[in-house]
Formats: C-alpha cells, structure tokens, sequence
C-alpha cells in the first residue's frame, strides 16, 4: 500500500495541501510538483511505485521484464454493452456488488478483489466462471495481465463495467476504507463510489481526508 499513499498524496499536494517534495521512487529524481505521473506494479509483490517520465519510458511498449517491473496502462474504458447476469456473477462467488479482477502473468489465474473497511479482500475465480464472464463482451479475453483490471459496479442497481489501471482500482480501495461506516457502508460511502465513476471520465483527486486513509 505504500505506493498507495503516494498516489493520494500527490492528489493532496495538487491542492495545495501537501507541500512535501515527492520523488521518483526508482531514480529518486524529483517529480513536478503538482503534475501527473506514471506509476509501475512489481507484479511479485502487488507494490505500485511512482515512476518520473524517464523510468517509465524504460518499462513502456511491453518492457516487463526490467527490475521486475509493469508499467501501469493510461487507458480508461467503459464496456457499454458488457453482459454479466445474476448466475455469471453468482458463480465467480464474489460477495458484494462491487468488485475488479486481475489476471495474473505467472500463473493465469484470475483474481477478484473487493474493496472493504479493511483494505481489498481477494479471492481466486473459477476458472469456468470466468471464461463465462469473457463471452459477456469481445474486449475482456484481452485483459492485459497484472496491470489491467475490469472493474464492476452492481452497487443499488448499478451496472458498469470499466477496464482500468491497476492504480484506478487501489484509489476506490482508499475511498470505501476511508469513509465506511456501520454494517452496510453509510449513505457517505457510496456517494463518493458515484463519485468516483463519475471521476473516470474527469478524474477527481483525492481529497486530505481520503490520502491519510489509504493505507492501514
């Protein structure tokens, strides 16, 4: 989660309110303070980096394999017509209503995470499920492993589905652990979930409150 707090952290000292110098985490040059950057997945350990603009040309165009390290994507996506239905969703036995997966490099295997009041729970997909899931929309066999994820909202009778970097996914993570409250969330929380759907198309950073609970 360390990478984590940077990228909230960044998201504060854009307001303002964070004046701390913040530094590659790879060359240890100084990033532009309140500009956007890149940020890189060690796919062994789950830890996001940031990355200034010269390390993260070393890892663009599929370099995977330098330092162990993934360029996290850009690219956000809406899948409009994706079709995951109540027994497709049922038999990749995710609890809740809202959830992203991941397709490891190594090992194939897909992995669902749900954010929580105690950070991303996760749990491995059957395989059969999943392959069902794929037939829902012709982009998802191509999820791009590790780094990508396909993120779905059921929430209230939602229905989206988005593939997102990786770093998309942790910020809703320190969204629902930040402000959950009692059993079912709180009314708060979910307000900032719509909030942050909304956010994919015009990203909102993080406010102070958000960044200081990013991580446990």
């Amino acid at each position: 989660m360390s990478g984590l707090r940077r990228v909230a952290r960044q998201a504060a000292r854009a307001q303002g309110h964070d004046t701390r110098e913040e530094r590659c985490d790879l060359c240890a040059e100084p990033l532009p303070p309140g500009a956007p950057h890149r940020h890189v997945l060690q796919p062994a350990t789950g830890a996001v980096s940031c990355a200034c603009r010269a390390c993260a040309v070393l890892f663009d165009h599929d370099a995977t394999s330098g330092g162990g390290y993934r360029l996290l994507p850009e690219e956000r996506r809406r899948l409009d017509g994706c079709r995951i239905d109540d027994a497709v969703w049922a038999g990749l036995q995710v609890p809740v209503s809202l959830a992203f997966f991941t397709r490891s490099g190594e090992s194939g295997e897909v992995t669902a995470a749900y954010p929580s009041p105690l950070g991303a729970l996760r749990a491995t997909v059957p395989p059969d499920s999943w392959r069902e899931v794929e037939q829902g929309h012709p982009d998802l066999p191509g999820l791009v492993p590790d780094v990508q994820a396909l993120l779905v909202n059921r929430a209230h009778g939602a229905s989206e589905h988005w593939l997102l970097p990786l770093d998309d996914c942790y910020r809703l993570v320190a969204v629902v652990r930040a402000h959950w409250k009692g059993l079912d969330g709180g009314t708060e929380v979910w307000q900032r979930v719509d909030d942050f759907f909304r956010g994919l198309t015009e990203p909102t950073p993080f406010t102070t409150e958000e960044a200081s609970w990013a991580s446990p």
